[in-house]
């Protein structure tokens, strides 16, 4: 349930009604918005009679949250949440893009796809290190050198950077080398490592599962909310269907479901979303125009020698032609990029 606490309710009267919840069993988590203090209480109580907060002074309405995601419900906090990371905010008014390589090959490439990422007006260099591959002959990721390159070439270039992490053992190596941790479609239900993820305190970049409905990728969210990392952006990156003209079919309408749903910011990904290049600007497009807060986009300057995924990858050239179109697009919705 949700305490929603009066404007003039002081602090005194704020920590009283904490104090009760804790006495009750309840996790308390507190969110202040525009002019109200929200205690959100987490904890399978059905049995609590709302009225005996309502009577506590301070306190204005008691709401109960019937979905099973609390802390990414809007209800717990009704304004957006703003992912903040050195000097970018994702989530408000800025569509923040992602860009770069499936995979970190070598340093002259980062530094070829990392200057032209940044030219066209990207904030955030992506690249692999550690990559879940279908085949186990398939390239894996360089590992740590990846990672070092990573950070190496964003930094020279003033961009923040996003890596995947595939397992908990690996958090403390890319915590060191990254900006946000990213969970790949296949560990989004990985509990364990979303359990670790929530202790830490790095935005995380949430990608839904190949076959999740929305109320699952918003499940895996609260994981890591009920750990205490409230830096949570989610990922529209396609999901598994029947159709086969495209590697996975990307649901835009999730986009304007989530944040109906939710106050979390989310970003879509065209390019694993359709697998194909030709395909991947018109759904950007069509992303940013849904209301997306963000894009990631794999770009590489020799898509057809790419160790990973060359075929959904945009050449420098046509991500900079996109980034035009999507600025037109970005301020009809009176929003920057």
């Amino acid at each position: 349930m949700v305490v929603v606490m009066d404007e003039a309710a002081t602090e005194d009267q704020i920590q009283n009604v904490i104090a009760k919840l804790v006495e009750m069993n309840f996790n308390v988590h507190r969110s202040t918005g525009v002019n109200q203090t929200l205690l959100g209480a987490i904890g399978d109580r059905r049995n609590i009679d709302p009225r005996n907060f309502e009577l506590l002074d301070g306190v204005h309405e008691v709401l109960r949250v019937t979905t099973p995601y609390k802390l990414a419900s809007r209800a717990f906090h009704p304004e957006n949440s703003l992912i903040k990371i050195r000097d970018l905010t994702l989530g408000g008014d800025e569509v923040v893009v992602m860009a770069g390589p499936c995979s970190v090959e070598t340093e002259t490439q980062m530094e070829i796809i990392a200057a032209a990422v940044k030219k066209a007006g990207a904030k955030i260099l992506r690249g692999g290190a550690f990559k879940p591959r279908t085949s186990p002959y398939s390239f894996q990721g360089l590992g740590e050198p990846g990672l070092k390159i990573l950070q190496t070439v964003a930094a020279r270039e003033g961009l923040l950077t996003v890596s995947e992490v595939m397992e908990v053992a690996q958090l403390p190596m890319l915590a060191e080398y990254v900006d946000i941790l990213q969970v790949g479609a296949r560990n989004m239900q990985n509990f364990n490592l979303l359990r670790e993820l929530g202790k830490t305190r790095k935005p995380v970049l949430l990608k839904r599962g190949l076959a999740a409905t929305i109320e699952e990728l918003l499940m895996a969210a609260e994981y890591l909310m009920a750990g205490g990392n409230y830096q949570v952006i989610l990922c529209e990156r396609g999901i598994r269907t029947f159709e086969n003209a495209t590697r996975n079919t990307l649901d835009i309408s999730a986009i304007p479901v989530v944040h109906k749903l939710s106050h979390l910011p989310i970003i879509a990904d065209p390019s694993h979303g359709t697998g194909r290049r030709d395909k991947v600007a018109p759904m950007a497009r069509a992303a940013v125009a849904a209301g997306a807060d963000g894009l990631m986009i794999e770009v590489h300057h020799d898509p057809d020698h790419a160790l990973s995924d060359g075929a959904q990858s945009l050449f420098p050239k046509q991500f900079a032609a996109l980034m035009e179109e999507l600025r037109m697009i970005a301020q009809v919705l009176g929003r920057k990029l």
